[in-house]
């Protein structure tokens, strides 16, 4: 426990799914978790079982693929905290269909989402850490940001892009003792976040709560230590 105490830590799309195990996970830590996504109410949620366990957050509702609301999230947690210690860039959104059938607006609203959103929001993010003296960033990638099958191409490409951008930032912040590192899961069970132990352990997906662990190990490695990605796959996935 307390093992992120006094951190201040951003997590995007923290409304539902792993976002929100990451932000309860945060907050059971000791972290003061700034809880953003698309709709307050569900981000209202969330804070309140955060505090329900004796943790600490703060909702702001952001579109991700806004610039200007990016850049308010980050202005917004710096004047309140002083600081931003994590930030995990979460939220996303899937389009699976054949390229030749995906239209031009569903691949436009994948980009915009996943790539520009994480974009604008490690931009903003990374140059408050330079300013500060440091921080980590974790983004969400997936086993699609590493592979790609037929009807992910969208998505998959997304998703590679985000590898890429963590890649790159990753050496960029190296001299600012700035961290940044991708989580790639596969099959997590979103749906599951507020179902009991035993029903996600009774899920063939992966438990949302397992990539929330494996988001708290980035957050908590020492100052001289860095794990660039980490896959997180099903029991007996063939990839």
């Amino acid at each position: 426990m307390d093992r992120l105490k006094n951190k201040i830590a951003i997590v995007t799309g923290s409304s539902s799914g792993i976002g929100k195990a990451i932000a309860l996970r945060f907050g059971d830590e000791g972290a003061t978790v700034v809880v953003t996504a698309r709709r307050l109410s569900k981000c209202e949620e969330t804070v309140a079982q955060i505090q329900a366990g004796g943790g600490t957050a703060f909702p702001i509702q952001t579109d991700i693929a806004n610039e200007s609301q990016v850049e308010r999230l980050i202005a917004d947690t710096v004047r309140r905290f002083q600081r931003i210690d994590i930030l995990v860039n979460n939220a996303g959104i899937f389009g699976g269909r054949r390229l030749a059938e995906t239209s031009t607006e569903a691949f436009d609203q994948v980009m915009n989402t996943n790539i520009r959103g994480t974009f604008f929001c490690c931009r903003a993010g990374f140059t408050q850490m330079k300013k500060q003296g440091g921080g980590t960033i974790i983004n969400m990638s997936s086993v699609a940001g590493l592979q790609a099958w037929g009807g992910t191409g969208t998505y998959s490409a997304s998703k590679h892009a985000i590898m890429a951008l963590t890649k790159s930032l990753a050496d960029e912040g190296r001299a600012h003792h700035i961290k940044v590192s991708a989580i790639c899961p596969g099959g997590v069970a979103d749906e599951l976040v507020d179902a009991t132990g035993a029903e996600r352990a009774g899920s063939e997906k992966i438990d949302p709560f397992d990539i929330a662990e494996t988001a708290l190990y980035l957050a908590c490695l020492g100052p001289q230590a860095v794990v660039h990605q980490i896959v997180v796959d099903r029991l007996g996935a063939d990839w």
